[in-house]
């Protein structure tokens, strides 16, 4: 199962933590994970929600008031010691720790040396344990997610006033693709940036998916731009549709018509699944021929570069072409005291179509020193005989 997050309203640990209990993750699953810290007792509590006529959950954490500052060092050994299964508590450093070093960054000082202020505050250590313990949960093959939305404007943190996006959410955010939304205010926190950068696998507009559920998670406010709220979809990935067949094909008016027999001769063996000439008469009455070649897609590569490289064209036309072929297997007839080759076609369950291997009939004449159209006569007679096309059934070859 493969999931998508929808960043259209940015993202907060609240949020995703509400979008994980509405796609489906018991409210149990976050509610143990926080247990398993030594810190004071924290109470996780779903209420159903509506943003902009949106059904969401939204998440509360109940905590008890504390002006604890907890650093980076402070927070690493309370996640070690705590009862936390390996995952979770894996998952939860590596997400602390993308905090640490991007605060250490925007202030200059050592990541060890972070206060975490408003992430490390009870709140959002519920919110990282919980929603990493609620991925883990789902546990999805590939999570991913659409541009992150930051807001603008400013806010006031215990630093003082700072720019939104927040610096600490850039640095968290660097590569990602990310856009201002429509709302000026804060839309993702240093919370959800962490998160989100930890655990998104791509980033990407809705992939090819057959979706299942969709879990929809609210924030506290309810702005007038946009339902403030952000969804995950689940599905199995889709598979994507077969590659097509391809026509590559160019006209040339300049080569030596003696060089096309070993033009055609190096494009099958570069796995060309048939090549053919067509005369034509291009500009100022110039008599030329089109080349064409058609191609399984694995093939375009090598048969490109062998026009390339035994014609005088400069360039192809690529063109993707449908292909409908019955179904085909290969026999052999007794001709003349030898063996032919001979190709069998199915259609509906019936042969449609019978055709001896001209090369074989070829070789044959002249082994036996008669000409060739004795043999294709004695050979067609015999694959007649052998497979008749008109009454038929598909022979045991098929199953």
């Amino acid at each position: 199962m493969i999931g998508w997050l929808d960043l259209a309203a940015g993202a907060s640990g609240d949020m995703l933590l509400g979008t994980l209990v509405d796609a489906g993750v018991p409210l149990d699953v976050p509610a143990e994970a926080v247990a398993a810290l030594h810190v004071e007792h924290v109470h996780l509590v779903a209420e159903p929600v509506t943003r902009h006529g949106l059904g969401a959950t939204r998440v509360h954490v109940h905590a008890p008031p504390s002006d604890v500052h907890r650093s980076w060092a402070d927070v690493r050994a309370l996640l070690e010691d705590s009862a936390l299964p390996p995952p979770v508590r894996d998952g939860a450093l590596a997400v602390f720790e993308r905090l640490a070093v991007a605060e250490g960054r925007v202030h200059r000082v050592d990541p060890d040396q972070v206060h975490f202020h408003e992430v490390g505050a009870l709140d959002a250590l519920a919110d990282v344990v919980g929603v990493v313990a609620g991925l883990e949960y789902l546990a999805l093959d590939r999570l991913t997610a659409s541009p992150v939305a930051l807001g603008s404007g400013s806010a006031r943190s215990s630093h003082g006033v700072v720019p939104i996006p927040g610096p600490a959410v850039l640095e968290l955010l660097t590569g990602v693709p990310v856009l201002a939304g429509p709302v000026p205010a804060e839309m993702c926190t240093p919370t959800g940036a962490a998160l989100l950068a930890a655990r998104v696998d791509e980033w990407t507009a809705l992939p090819a998916l057959r979706p299942e559920r969709v879990g929809t998670g609210a924030g506290g406010r309810d702005p007038e731009e946009l339902p403030n709220v952000v969804r995950l979809v689940l599905g199995e990935p889709d598979a994507p549709a077969p590659a097509r067949p391809v026509v590559l094909e160019t006209n040339v008016d300049d080569l030596d018509p003696r060089l096309w027999p070993g033009v055609l001769d190096a494009l099958f063996a570069a796995g060309a699944s048939d090549a053919w000439l067509t005369p034509i008469l291009m500009k100022k009455g110039r008599p030329a021929h089109t080349l064409s070649a058609l191609c399984r897609p694995d093939a375009v590569a090598a048969v490109q570069a062998a026009v390339f490289a035994t014609t005088s064209t400069i360039g192809l036309r690529v063109v993707e072409v449908g292909k409908v072929a019955l179904e085909r297997a290969h026999a052999t007839v007794d001709v003349l005291g030898g063996q032919v080759g001979v190709k069998l076609a199915v259609s509906g369950g019936r042969l449609a179509n019978v055709s001896v291997e001209f090369e074989d009939v070829a070789a044959l004449a002249r082994e036996r020193d008669l000409p060739v159209k004795e043999v294709l006569r004695a050979a067609t007679a015999a694959a007649e005989d052998a497979y008749p096309v008109s009454t038929a059934e598909a022979p045991p070859l098929w199953g």
